[in-house]
């Protein structure tokens, strides 16, 4: 099965994963792109069901 992020704003979804894994240290290192891009927030899918999120991409106070 893929792992994947669909932007809830900005372009559309990540590319795959082969893992959940693999998805969540890939956003681990890539959020910050992704909000300077105008990403807001992210949910995780396995294949075309939902995983969690959405997720905001900006910092908490």
């Amino acid at each position: 099965m893929e792992y994947w992020w669909r932007y809830d704003d900005g372009p559309a979804r990540s590319a795959g994963f082969a893992s959940q894994q693999e998805a969540e240290d890939w956003l681990g290192t890539a959020w910050s792109d992704l909000r300077a891009e105008g990403v807001d927030a992210v949910t995780l899918l396995a294949g075309e069901d939902e995983v969690y999120g959405p997720m905001s991409l900006h910092p908490t106070d």
